[in-house]
């Protein structure tokens, strides 16, 4: 029965970070919903599969007509419960687009700079941290905080402020016109400014197999930095990837575990240097030339990796507290085509002033190449490249024609 104060019912669990996305994004917008957690209400479950023909995927979305959506995108979320979903105006001095803390950081400078900004964003606004269950190297929250607590407080802060926040509302291209850019939506509204910020940042690159969706934020995790304290005193963990990158995070995580196991899927491509000291190391074992199979779960939690071996095509399953895939990062740059120089990784190559190749488009945050791929780092990314467009700003107002009254 729906309840007329809560016209929605969200079918989730509190493992599932899809469910916490969809949640956090009605939640963000102050839209009432019925939480059903199939964990606490296993009847629930035959409910969805009543609804999916026997499927059993969540979250599934219930609105109040009575139809149904299986992980809904924000963007459809938007559209279902009424979301204004376009600019109040046409022309902005600067559009930032992502919503971030790398966008929002630049937004908040940019209202205190009296710079007319406005913040899009395809999906709820808080960026990749939103989603992160837990944030402890983030400086002024010794105790910890969560994500989505985190990325409310910066969009409490940019509201504060004034700024303009359009959320679940993608971007379509950015393009020349004249001394300005052209910001065109997918809603087909077109935003001119003075500058762009480019704030998109990456997502990680998923194994795509069995169980990896189910168990991300509950043993399954792509940055050991982030999440690599939690698993203190564990006996073993495993590194998925072979490149520096994998190595390097491993090693990491072996100041915390007493066990690390690499799989990758071909020989180690991770500089000399560090292979070396890796297979120095008795805490480190290293399986090349496997691919994976399975992430396997315990009611909810990460259990094991199963790998099959490329040549024998033996599985072997390798039991342990959580696993961490370092197998590369896709910035998010779609939007911007060919249009923009980028670097081998595709990530926004930019200058001194974090301007790129097309005038008047900064990139910010971790889609810009050479960035640390941490949240601290693009919150100062945020604010340097507001800096940065503020002088182009006071460069392009210096250009402008004068006036001349009739």
């Amino acid at each position: 029965m729906i309840d007329p104060d809560h016209p929605l019912t969200v079918y989730g669990a509190p493992w599932c970070p899809h469910c916490k996305r969809v949640k956090r994004f009605l939640a963000s917008h102050r839209i009432p919903y019925q939480n059903v957690d199939i964990d606490q209400r296993p009847e629930a479950i035959e409910t969805i599969k009543e609804l999916q023909d026997g499927g059993q995927i969540i979250p599934t979305v219930v609105y109040a007509d009575g139809s149904h959506e299986v992980n809904p995108s924000d963007e459809a979320l938007a559209r279902r419960i009424g979301l204004t979903q376009e600019a109040t105006r046409a022309a902005y001095d600067l559009v930032i687009v992502g919503g971030g803390p790398a966008g929002l950081a630049a937004a908040i400078y940019a209202a205190r700079e009296g710079i007319d900004a406005i913040v899009v964003d395809g999906s709820a606004l808080g960026g990749q941290a939103g989603v992160s269950d837990r944030i402890d190297n983030y400086p002024g929250f010794p105790d910890g905080i969560s994500g989505a607590e985190l990325a409310d407080r910066f969009v409490a802060q940019a509201r504060r402020y004034g700024v303009e926040l359009l959320s679940a509302v993608s971007v379509a291209s950015v393009a020349p016109d004249g001394g300005d850019l052209v910001t065109t939506l997918s809603s087909g509204q077109e935003l001119t400014s003075h500058a762009v910020i480019v704030a998109t940042g990456s997502t990680y690159r998923r194994l795509d197999v069995p169980g990896e969706e189910d168990l991300i934020g509950a043993g399954v995790h792509f940055c050991a930095t982030c999440d690599g304290p939690f698993y203190k005193g564990a006996d073993e963990l495993v590194v998925i990837g072979g490149g520096n990158s994998a190595l390097e995070e491993g090693l990491h995580l072996s100041e915390f575990a007493k066990k690390v196991q690499v799989l990758a899927r071909s020989d180690l491509s991770a500089s000399t240097v560090l292979q070396e000291r890796v297979k120095a190391d008795p805490q480190f074992e290293i399986h090349t030339g496997v691919d994976i199979v399975e992430l396997e779960g315990d009611r909810g939690r990460f259990a094991a990796v199963v790998a099959r071996d490329r040549e024998s095509g033996e599985e072997h399953r390798y039991p342990a507290s959580a696993a961490f895939v370092f197998i590369g990062l896709e910035p998010n740059t779609g939007f911007l085509g060919d249009t923009v120089e980028h670097d081998a990784g595709g990530f926004l190559v930019t200058g001194a002033t974090m301007e790129t190749s097309m005038p008047g488009l900064f990139a910010a945050g971790d889609v810009r190449a050479g960035s640390t791929k941490q949240l601290g780092s693009a919150v100062g990314d945020g604010i340097a490249a507001l800096l940065m467009v503020r002088r182009h700003l006071e460069a392009h107002r210096h250009k402008a024609p004068a006036r001349v009254d009739g």
